[in-house]
């Protein structure tokens, strides 16, 4: 069990580092830390209202502030009704932590959520690994069992606060 739990652990080193970052990152994902702005002028069809502006720029939770002299105005940007120009600003992960992100929500309709469940089941088998490290009736392994309850105690008082 020793040898499965080392080499698979070393294995799996670099995707755990992979996994730590991108996941510190999602943690501010509400906020603009990390990101970089990116200035962008796009061209819309005459027809686009700026009702529409959201899905034309693809922008979630579009909220027009208001039409005033030909322009309207939304977070982070305008769109002249002359010229059907948007003019706006997109906050972005820098390319590696975007798809590092990425790669930590995939879902099922993603190539790479394979991955994921085999990180998962990986994680799984270290935990119950662990408790064959040491004879069971050792002071070691009595240790380890009480930091393991500590442990699963604190996770779920952490998921119910």
């Amino acid at each position: 069990m020793r040898i499965y739990h080392r080499y698979l652990g070393f294995f799996l080193a670099g995707i755990m580092a992979v996994y730590a970052v991108s996941g510190i990152v999602l943690i501010f994902r509400d906020t603009d830390y990390f990101k970089k702005e990116t200035q962008l002028v796009k061209e819309l069809p005459a027809e686009t209202k700026p009702e529409e502006l959201g899905e034309a720029l693809r922008i979630r939770r579009f909220k027009l502030d208001k039409v005033e002299d030909g322009v309207a105005y939304f977070q982070n940007g305008t769109y002249d009704l002359n010229t059907h120009t948007a003019s706006y600003v997109v906050k972005e992960l820098p390319y590696v932590l975007d798809k590092m992100t990425h790669l930590h929500k995939a879902t099922s309709s993603r190539p790479l959520f394979f991955l994921n469940i085999f990180f998962g089941l990986s994680l799984f088998f270290f935990v119950m690994s662990s408790f064959w490290m040491f004879m069971p009736g050792s002071d070691l392994f009595k240790k380890g069992v009480y930091f393991a309850l500590a442990g699963l105690a604190f996770a779920g008082l952490m998921v119910f606060l």
